[in-house]
């Protein structure tokens, strides 16, 4: 059976290439259960791979062809292969950590494979202390990163003593949601841009919300678009091989601080990425003086509209924040960061959803267009580096009786942004996933030293 592709997953297929494979990932750590046998992770592959019915989701691909008149659609794989898909592998002794994202680097790096469905997943053995891990992948044309981090989590548990869970991929009683209770992403390409724009409900011309945001923009405050980022080495075209790196801090931690300084923790997340980004441009003698500029992806309450959902009313945008980059006292860096957070939200909530996901979409038009028009090095996004924060199950999880011990986002450099930094809470910790450029950014792991260090100065800062 083929269906149409809807404009902004064709947006992401269209988007790849070599250089910029778009997909999203993570890095699950697991402990294996007490009197676990030799053959346990063996006998987990089987399960995983032991499916008696896939989620539709995961058996579709892209497809075009004179027969679709060159159209993208999604057909469904008649040959599909589990074990193509469900893979075993093992690390070579140490069997480090540092072997450990040396491999989900080299995973990252390869694209998914359009003549079958775009996803995979690898259970990986051989940590000397005795950890398993699961590094998955999924296209971004089938879901977005928080999309894929819930799918992930929605099979765990919160009972050690649970067996034969379903696998991620397996269907699944509908949860009777109706789609049309959402404000979907595809929406964004027709109907949230002729929202925004005001054409056809909406008063004629620019909508206030637009015209604000632009006269911000202008001014170079905070807003959902910018036009200020300068540029770093951060910010020129890459190459396709990843690096990934990866550590967690206790998110009590970043809360203190929050609470010493009347900021919230998504704020103390940036500034810890503001500060170590700092001290890493000045070893290469590459800071700017003007404030580096971050994408922060944000969900919040909108006000509703006619094309909203009177269920929910979340809309999912984005903020760019200045980072405060210039300022060499961690705690200006932390009030620069609060205040250009407080102003973006406060700018979103002004909105409707559609009019949040129109201008999250002109944001990112140089992102699409570069490589889709082939303008590397004459187009890039006006932001320089990506955070987002995913939360995560607050309680301990299991994976047929496996506790989960920490999740890692893995995640999508672009040209013009070599760096994505994403992190996702869970169960008391807060998990950052550092994905970069191999060549573009050199050293990546040495920014987790940074981190600890940011954090360790915000503290001070904050009198704890």
């Amino acid at each position: 059976m083929a269906t149409l592709i809807d404009p902004t997953a064709q947006g992401f297929l269209l988007a790849e290439s070599r250089s910029v494979p778009m997909h999203v990932g993570g890095l699950q750590l697991f402990r294996k259960p007490e009197g676990a046998g030799r053959d346990y992770v063996r006998e987990l592959v089987h399960q995983l791979r032991d499916v008696e019915q896939m989620a539709p989701l995961f058996l579709r691909h892209p497809k075009r062809g004179p027969r679709t008149a060159g159209q993208l659609i999604w057909v469904e794989d008649d040959q599909f292969d589990i074990e193509h898909h469900v893979r075993h592998g093992a690390l070579p002794k140490p069997g480090r950590v540092r072997e450990l994202l040396e491999l989900v680097s080299r995973l990252h790096s390869t694209r998914l494979d359009w003549d079958r469905p775009l996803w995979e997943a690898t259970v990986i053995e051989g940590l000397r202390d005795g950890r398993i891990a699961l590094y998955t992948k999924l296209h971004h044309a089938l879901v977005d990163g928080v999309s894929a981090s819930r799918l992930m989590s929605s099979v765990l548990s919160t009972d050690p003593d649970e067996r034969n869970m379903p696998a991620p991929w397996a269907k699944r009683p509908s949860s009777g949601r109706a789609a049309k209770d959402r404000v979907e992403l595809s929406e964004v390409p027709v109907g949230a841009l002729r929202s925004a724009l005001g054409i056809g409900a909406e008063a004629a011309g620019m909508p206030a919300a637009l015209i604000r945001t632009l006269n911000k923009t202008v001014r170079n405050e905070t807003s959902t678009l910018s036009v200020h980022a300068p540029r770093t080495m951060l910010n020129q075209p890459i190459a396709g091989a990843r690096r990934f790196a990866a550590q967690d801090w206790p998110v009590e931690r970043l809360r203190a601080v929050g609470k010493a300084t009347g900021t919230t923790i998504n704020d103390v997340v940036i500034a810890m990425v503001s500060g170590s980004l700092r001290r890493y441009l000045l070893t290469f003698d590459e800071l700017p003086e003007q404030s580096l500029i971050a994408m922060v992806p944000i969900g919040l309450n909108a006000k509703q509209s006619q094309v909203a959902s009177a269920a929910g009313g979340n809309a999912v945008g984005s903020i760019m924040v200045k980072m405060g980059t210039e300022h060499a006292d961690p705690a200006a860096r932390l009030r620069e960061v609060h205040r250009s957070m407080k102003a973006g939200k406060e700018a979103l909530s002004t909105m409707t959803p559609v009019q949040i996901l129109a201008m999250s979409a002109l944001g990112q038009v140089p992102a699409v267009l570069t490589p889709v028009l082939k303008m590397h090095g004459i187009m890039r996004p006006a932001y320089n580096v990506i955070i987002s924060n995913v939360p995560g199950p607050r309680t301990t999880q299991y994976l047929n009786g496996a506790q989960l011990l920490g999740v890692y986002p893995v995640s999508i450099p672009i040209h013009g942004v070599a760096l994505n930094v994403t992190c996702q809470s869970y169960d008391g910790l807060m998990c950052f996933g550092l994905t970069g450029c191999r060549r573009t950014v050199p050293h990546l792991q040495v920014l987790l030293t940074y981190l600890d260090d940011e954090l360790a100065a915000l503290e001070k800062a904050a009198g704890l």
